[in-house]
């Protein structure tokens, strides 16, 4: 009897002992399972965090990279990010984040347009003109951001910088005004003078003769201006291809005084020609003779009488020429000296029209200049005359024949 209960007693032992090492092992199998879980969410957690940080950088980095400001602000119409665009229009340095807009661009107008965006959904299309030197033109556009539908999160607002565009358009405004105004001066003339030759003025020789030369004169001032808009439209889009080639500075020098001498001696001035010998250009000859023809009328229309007209030269360093034309006269004044190459651009208007012109002649002559890979500048004091400078390459050193060496 107590056999038996003994075997039951150590059979009940070894069951539960047995019972308890198998639970041991299912809970130890059960916390290697929660461990490796536990293990699995949190790389889970780091790889959604990694996915959104890369996620954020390339969304930043793709913002960066427009041309155009962008700035997003949160629901409390504060600062959540700015691209380098939005800073470099604005020229904000400093961290940007959390400042409301006024804080941030101190522009009154956005921030009515953020308001006006959050009453209205989005504002497009609208004009603010930045206050300083430069007078930039920026349009701005702004939308509410919503978020997956639950309400209002934030305003996006887009900054596009139409300052050259707006450049353009009054440029071309005031081109089509001064073409419009130089050909209406001398059409009006010859209008005149033809009604006055059919009312009778025919009849008187005299009369007649002098009438059909002003007619001439300014049928003569049409084409001029016609052909230097052709020109200088050919320049502006590379439609004139250069011959270059060796050309001697001196001898192009002594052409252009030698054209303008019967001029000059009507104005009691001369050309002196004070470009060295053997100095030699890499250009198009008949493009720089057409720079040179323009600098020296103009400055022997604007010299004073008596004087000379100087045409020089020199060496630059780094394979470059400078040449130059300088006359003695009043001289341009300060704040016309940025102006004078614009087209059209007139310092003494009565005075230019009245000696003639189409005042495309600088202008021409800066294009000209440009496509040699040079630069044109002028330099002037009042009362002191006015120089204009221009490069131009250097020409390669001739070929020696063979079997001949340079010296060193």
């Amino acid at each position: 009897m107590w056999t038996v209960l003994a075997l039951l007693a150590v059979s009940a032992a070894i069951i539960l002992a047995w019972l308890w090492w198998r639970r041991g092992r299912e809970l130890q199998e059960l916390r290697r399972v929660l461990a490796s879980a536990r293990e699995e969410a949190s790389a889970l957690r780091q790889s959604v965090a990694l996915n959104q940080t890369q996620e954020e950088a390339r969304l930043q980095a793709l913002l960066n990279s427009m041309g155009e400001g962008v700035l997003l602000l949160d629901e409390r119409s504060r600062v959540a990010f700015a691209n380098d665009s939005f800073r470099r229009l604005f020229n904000i340095t400093s961290e940007v984040r959390g400042r409301t807009v006024l804080e941030t661009v101190r522009l009154a107008e956005v921030q009515e347009m953020v308001t006006r965006a959050r009453v209205q959904g989005s504002v497009w299309g609208y004009e603010l003109e930045l206050p300083g030197l430069d007078r930039r033109c920026l349009q701005l556009n702004a939308a509410v951001v919503q978020n997956g539908g639950s309400g209002e999160q934030g305003v996006i607002v887009v900054f596009h910088d139409l300052t050259a565009q707006k450049r353009l358009e009054n440029a071309r405004k005031e081109f089509v005004a001064n073409v419009s105004h130089e050909l209406r001066t001398p059409l009006s003339v010859i209008k005149g003078y033809v009604e006055t030759l059919i009312d009778g003025a025919r009849n008187d020789p005299a009369v007649q003769l002098r009438f059909l030369q002003t007619i001439a004169r300014h049928a003569d001032r049409l084409t001029y201006l016609i052909e230097d808009l052709l020109t200088l439209s050919q320049l502006e889009s590379g439609g004139i291809a250069l011959n270059l080639q060796r050309v001697d500075l001196r001898a192009q020098a002594a052409r252009v005084a030698e054209d303008f001498a019967v001029r000059a001696a009507e104005r009691q001035m001369h050309i002196a020609n004070q470009v060295p010998e053997n100095l030699t250009a890499r250009a198009d000859a008949d493009r720089l003779q057409q720079v040179l023809v323009n600098l020296a009328d103009n400055a022997i229309k604007y010299g004073e009488r008596g004087t000379a007209v100087t045409i020089g030269a020199r060496a630059l360093p780094e394979d470059k020429l400078e040449m130059w034309v300088h006359n003695e006269g009043p001289g341009i004044p300060g704040e016309a000296l940025a102006r004078v190459f614009e087209r059209f651009y007139r310092v003494d208007k009565a005075r230019s029209r009245e000696q003639g012109g189409t005042g495309l002649g600088l202008a021409i002559v800066k294009h000209i200049v440009q496509s040699h890979g040079g630069e044109v500048r002028v330099e002037s004091r009042p009362h002191g005359g006015a120089t204009f400078f221009f490069t131009l390459p250097k020409a390669d050193p001739p070929a020696l024949p063979l079997g001949e060496q340079r010296a060193d």
